[in-house]
């Protein structure tokens, strides 16, 4: 179960590691029915029950050997974790080395560090100056004012990205309209953020317009120069210094002669054997006329290495036919999806549909569904956004919520944006197309696409 939720990549770590630890398993291609045969007559031949070896000694009376229970020498139940580590510069770094090129004051610097060190990932100072004299006090020693902290803040504020330090959303846009040269719609929309923010951000725009007494055109180059500024000044820094994941596909289907054609990614199907090497010194563990405790003990581990190799070989295998079977049921369900691209013809599936389909357990699928990629003709996409519920449409059958997810995404997309469809007009067009569902259902697939409310897709 845990070699079939892992992804292609962790997968290939999972085979280097156990080939690591275990030299009784190598890669490549090997005769491996008539080797197979050779090891096990080796082990009924090194265990002659003629010689004087207490097994028991050895083996525990458990039917399952150890090292089925153990993975890696940690206990089945123990998450094995990774961190890894990214090379760069983080956002802090970048803020505080620009910082050094200021000439400051001792307790100036001191403050403006600590400021640069309140900066979250986003560019922003969440927090009240007056907290901040406090934790300059207490943390660091200094004592200072209100005054002082504002006064060092407009320098920190100073620095690169546009924005870096604002503490709200307001003085964040207002920070990169300074920088900008001061034409009249840089102005404008200065003072649009700066006077009536709140009727900015809640899309009054007729109050807009009364308020500076200015035309739609004059409103409409405004807004769209506040548009072209970043709400989140630290996020193209913070973001540089993250581990990038590369997506590798575990399955691939085609479209041959139009029929589906579905492949397992060649990464999951290694050539591994059983070594020949732990093989041969079974042999000579046989042909051995002296056998000490030393070898005896010799011959217990290399036993069980070899059992461990064989059983990890048969895991594999199996993994790679619980893969390809649990896949091929997923593309038959949604053969029409694969066959077009078109999201509205996905049918509705959950987890037990294919449970029931390939009479494997619910938990076999969901692993399967949860972590594994599929390259497709419309692009690389996770199993598991092919899953989803069932609603009944105006004839009684089922389709799925992906479905009528896509035909309200398109709706809003098609929508006059002078006058956005309300949620009531959303669900009204929707039953008109055959699907009678609640006014509340509709705000929340709205809200799942992250799709604002009507006011707030209005454009002018």
């Amino acid at each position: 179960m845990k070699l079939i939720q892992l992804p292609t990549q962790a997968f290939e770590q999972r085979i280097s590691q156990e080939m690591n630890e275990n030299p009784a398993l190598e890669g490549g291609k090997e005769e491996l029915e008539k080797f197979d045969d050779d090891i096990n007559d080796d082990y009924e031949e090194s265990f002659d029950e003629s010689e004087e070896i207490n097994v028991d000694d050895y083996l525990s009376d458990d039917e399952t050997p150890s090292y089925k229970l153990t993975a890696n020498n940690y206990s089945p139940d123990d998450e094995q974790t990774h961190i890894p580590y990214a090379a760069g510069q983080s956002f802090t770094q970048h803020l505080m080395q620009q910082l050094n090129t200021y000439r400051l004051k001792e307790d100036e610097k001191d403050i403006a560090k600590f400021l640069v060190g309140s900066v979250d990932e986003s560019g922003y100072i969440r927090r009240e100056i007056a907290d901040i004299v406090d934790d300059l006090a207490f943390t660091q020693n200094v004592y200072t004012t209100e005054q002082a902290v504002e006064g060092v803040l407009e320098k920190v504020q100073e620095l690169d990205p546009a924005g870096v330090g604002a503490r709200d959303l307001q003085e964040c846009l207002l920070l990169q309209l300074k920088r900008k040269e001061q034409t009249q719609k840089i102005t404008l929309a200065q003072d649009i953020l700066g006077e009536t923010f709140d009727h900015f951000s809640k899309k009054h725009y007729k109050k807009l317009l009364q308020k500076f007494g200015i035309s739609e055109d004059q409103l409409r180059d405004a807004i769209h120069e506040i548009e072209s500024l970043n709400p989140k000044p630290g996020g193209a820094i913070s973001s540089s210094t993250r581990m990038v994941e590369h997506v590798v596909p575990d399955f691939a289907i085609k479209i041959v002669e139009g029929k589906l054609e579905l492949t397992l990614n060649g990464r999951n199907a290694p050539e591994l054997h059983v070594s020949r090497e732990y093989s041969n010194m079974l042999k000579g563990y046989k042909e051995s006329k002296d056998k000490s405790k030393s070898q005896k003990d010799a011959v217990l581990f290399i036993k069980q290495k070899l059992d461990a190799a064989k059983w990890f070989i048969d895991a594999i295998k199996q993994r790679q036919q619980t893969l390809f079977v649990t896949m091929n049921a997923i593309m038959h369900q949604q053969e029409a999806f694969f066959l077009t691209g078109d999201e509205r013809k996905l049918r509705p599936m959950i987890l037990k549909d294919i449970a029931d389909t390939i009479h494997m357990d619910i938990s076999t699928v969901s692993r399967v569904a949860n972590s594994k990629y599929v390259d497709t003709p419309y692009g690389t996409k996770l199993i598991k956004e092919f899953f989803s519920e069932s609603m009944k449409n105006d004839q009684g059958e089922d389709v799925s919520t992906k479905e009528i997810k896509k035909i309200l995404e398109i709706t809003i997309s098609e929508e006059d944006k002078r006058k956005p469809l309300t949620d009531d007009k959303l669900a009204q067009i929707l039953k008109e197309k055959g699907y009678p569902i609640a006014r509340r259902t509709v705000a929340k697939y709205r809200e799942q696409l992250e799709v604002s409310v009507a006011r707030l897709r209005k454009e002018i």
